[in-house]
């Protein structure tokens, strides 16, 4: 078996727009006839994805639907556990942006995009087609970044919306999911409550108390996934959640599972197999 797993920065040029790189790859032998899914919680990011060798099929939550990705797709703010079913020869390049970008780079909603995913080639053409062909016969994902750089400058000289201070605050959420009212964080974006509401489900696909959530969620599964002997009360104090209670309900639903079930549920993702765990 053959894995990839490297996040890393963008070049300077796209750090305002990109937050960072996600590849992953796993190559699966044939004797493994059952392959493992991803069961990939909800996260505060909006991200373009490519995806150069075996697609993946994606099911919303537990409905049993499984939904066949395109070679790359824009998806947007997701409140709802979505389980990827990869391919034995897989990977993702995915590009995470940075809070408001991707409404920048495209004029698009986000709310149009939340819990759904859109074909890229429908948003950018011709531009993208050529992104996933090269892609495709790259000989190692190191070259992929070149090509993917290349393409999001050419998006950047082309955005259609400038940034503004909610894009700041926005971050700020990201980075302090639990600490900041919204009375204050409207104040900071130089907006009324009911402006800063509108902004922020139009810019991020979400409310912004839902994105807090998500956020701070994310950080509980990255937690537990670095200290797995943490208990999760332990994990909800550090957090800023008021009791466990509080970490269960979350957990129920943005996954439909208990914290400790769907600890299990993340245990048999694919990276899992080659010894990798996201923290």
């Amino acid at each position: 078996m053959v894995a990839i797993y490297d996040y890393r920065l963008p070049s300077p040029a796209l750090r305002e727009y990109v937050r960072q790189f996600q590849i992953v790859g796993c190559e699966f032998p044939r004797s493994m006839t059952v392959l493992p899914v991803k069961s990939y919680w909800p996260r505060a990011e909006n991200c373009l994805s490519f995806f150069p060798k075996d697609p993946e099929k994606v099911e919303y939550g537990f409905d049993g639907k499984l939904v066949a990705s395109t070679r790359s797709r824009l998806y947007g703010q997701h409140s709802i556990v979505t389980n990827r079913h990869v391919g034995r020869d897989f990977m993702v390049f995915q590009v995470q942006f940075q809070p408001g970008a991707l409404f920048r780079l495209t004029g698009i909603p986000s709310n149009e995009l939340t819990n759904t995913f859109l074909d890229a080639e429908q948003v950018f053409s011709t531009e993208i087609r050529l992104v996933n062909e090269r892609l495709s016969y790259a000989n190692h994902y190191t070259e992929m970044i070149k090509i993917v750089e290349s393409f999001l400058l050419h998006l950047i000289k082309k955005a259609k919306k400038v940034e503004q201070p909610i894009d700041k605050v926005s971050r700020y959420i990201l980075q302090n999911p639990s600490t900041a009212s919204l009375d204050w964080l409207a104040d900071q974006a130089c907006l009324c409550q009911r402006q800063f509401y509108r902004q922020f489900v139009q810019r991020e696909g979400v409310s912004p108390k839902l994105y807090a959530r998500i956020a701070r969620f994310e950080n509980a599964m990255k937690l537990k996934n670095a200290q797995p002997s943490k208990d999760w009360l332990s994990v909800a104090i550090d957090l800023g959640y008021y009791d466990y209670q509080h970490l269960v309900r979350d957990f129920k639903e943005f996954t439909n599972l208990t914290p400790n079930a769907f600890f299990l549920q993340d245990g048999q993702s694919p990276e899992r197999a080659f010894g990798v765990v996201e923290t």
